[in-house]
């Protein structure tokens, strides 16, 4: 039985992303639930491993292999039997070991932001003491490396997917929309044309790429980068900002990959 979960951001790959509260829990962890995505995201794995490591954690190291999602249901369904799967490999596998204290998990990013740990987390059975320690998201990732502020002044900001961005274009009140979970490049699709986007993947990683430019101007050029990652990596993490281009201010530095 967990009485305490730690949900610990990690950033988006950089091991300075980790604040000095991130480094002493998991020092301080009895053990660490480690996930395993499969053939292609081995580094995945090895990099929660590295960011164990130098912490100095004697924690015990607990693999699990990440369930499939079954493509061939409806969204909210496959997700909400994604969610409870994850859920019972956790117990199960916290089951078979002899655990005296408080166990953590690594979060990509920031636990509450486009992360669904808390979400699976509320399934357990009984539930757990929780902790969460926020961590750098990819949003904060990606304005860095671009040198861009977050927001304009006074504008208001928005956080969607590529799906809405793509049955809704771009939102009407925002003047910073920032789109995560976009495997279909939606800035193609929406009414984007008259924006400016600053994009990133692997950000805060060795492999981080950024381009950015108006929307008519570099989006076949983001497609072809992006697909040629993929192709290097077996997998890819990317997300984009979109700003209207009367919101720019001053005129941006074109940025090429890096």
């Amino acid at each position: 039985m967990i009485k305490e979960l730690w949900l610990v951001g990690i950033g988006t790959g950089s091991p300075d992303h980790l604040t000095r509260e991130g480094r002493t829990a998991l020092r301080d962890a009895a053990a660490v639930l480690l996930p395993r995505k499969g053939p292609g995201k081995d580094d995945l794995a090895r990099l929660r491993e590295d960011l164990l490591a130098s912490t100095g954690s004697e924690a015990q190291v607990l693999p699990f292999d990440m369930p499939v999602r079954d493509e061939n249901l409806p969204y909210q369904e496959r997700v909400e039997r994604w969610h409870d799967e994850i859920a019972t490999l956790w117990q199960d596998t916290l089951r078979g070991a002899e655990v005296d204290g408080p166990v953590a998990l690594m979060v990509w990013g920031d636990p509450g932001l486009y992360d669904s740990t808390l979400r699976i987390a509320g399934r357990l059975d009984p539930m757990p003491a929780l902790r969460v320690v926020p961590g750098i998201t990819a949003l904060q990732a990606l304005t860095a490396a671009h040198a861009v502020p977050f927001n304009t002044i006074d504008g208001a900001v928005t956080v969607t997917t590529g799906q809405k961005l793509r049955e809704k274009g771009m939102p009407g009140k925002s003047s910073s929309v920032f789109v995560m979970l976009d495997g279909q490049c939606s800035f193609r699709q929406a009414n984007t044309d008259h924006c400016y986007i600053w994009w990133g993947a692997f950000l805060g990683m060795p492999e981080q790429v950024i381009l950015s430019g108006p929307v008519s101007e570099v989006a076949g050029r983001i497609v072809a980068l992006r697909a040629a990652e993929r192709d290097r990596h077996g997998w890819i993490m990317d997300t984009y900002l979109l700003r209207p281009m009367d919101q720019v201010s001053p005129a941006p530095r074109k940025s090429s990959t890096s």
